[in-house]
């Protein structure tokens, strides 16, 4: 028993999801971010997620599920959560900790309008468009920009080192400008960030082709969702 444990814990984390952005995206960044190689397996049809309900994988009858250090852990912010706290992209203290959650969350109601944008349908589109470039040039952008970058003037969001939420921040600026090009051109701390993020090896590795990372949810991803989820 003993040794199947250990097995478990030294496997590489396996994800459980359609082959498209979605909820797991940002768990796949910060694996990345993390340098942690891992593994996905793709739910293809309705009877994929079933199997996985059925064999009771699915606390709530939810993915994203990921597997790792023997668990199956659903709920995207403990899964994130989880990785933060395991490879040291969770603060120092409880203070920074509460930050980067602080941060996370902000972040997370700006993905939301970005993460159905492909769903909406077609004559909503427009106004959904409209509702993420305002929320993202004159609330979001501004509070990491000048609320957080500016007043403090390090490098990092939280404790001038990397953590979870900038990882988090610098994978939404990409996803903002393939909606809104130009989203970050008034923002030079965003930029400079998402430049030393970019940069880092970890992270350059997974912004070539080729990688893990997903492209943008187009029409086919779309259809591919709805026969699963829908």
């Amino acid at each position: 028993m003993k040794t199947q444990a250990i097995a478990a814990m030294s496997r590489k984390p396996v994800l459980h999801y359609f082959n498209g952005r979605g909820r797991m995206e940002t768990i796949r960044w910060l694996l990345a971010a993390a340098g942690v190689e891992f593994e996905e397996q793709f739910l293809k049809t309705r009877d994929d997620l079933a199997r996985l309900r059925n064999d009771g994988s699915l606390m709530f009858q939810q993915v994203p599920m990921v597997e790792i250090d023997g668990m199956k852990l659903v709920q995207t912010r403990a899964i994130l959560n989880y990785i933060a706290s395991k490879y040291n992209l969770y603060g120092k203290d409880v203070k920074e900790r509460a930050l980067i959650d602080m941060y996370s969350e902000g972040l997370a109601d700006l993905d939301e309008l970005v993460l159905y944008y492909p769903y909406i349908p077609p004559g909503e589109k427009e106004a959904s468009l409209a509702k993420i470039k305002d929320k993202a040039r004159n609330r979001y952008f501004p509070a990491y920009e000048k609320g957080v970058l500016k007043s403090h003037g390090q490098d990092y969001l939280v404790g001038n080192r990397l953590s979870r939420a900038d990882v988090y921040l610098v994978e939404l600026l990409y996803h903002v400008e393939e909606l809104d090009p130009g989203a970050v051109d008034n923002f030079p701390l965003l930029k400079a960030l998402r430049t030393r993020v970019s940069n880092l090896p970890t992270v350059k590795k997974f912004l070539q082709p080729g990688s893990q990372r997903k492209p943008f949810d187009d029409a086919k991803c779309v259809e591919a969702a709805e026969k699963i989820f829908v």
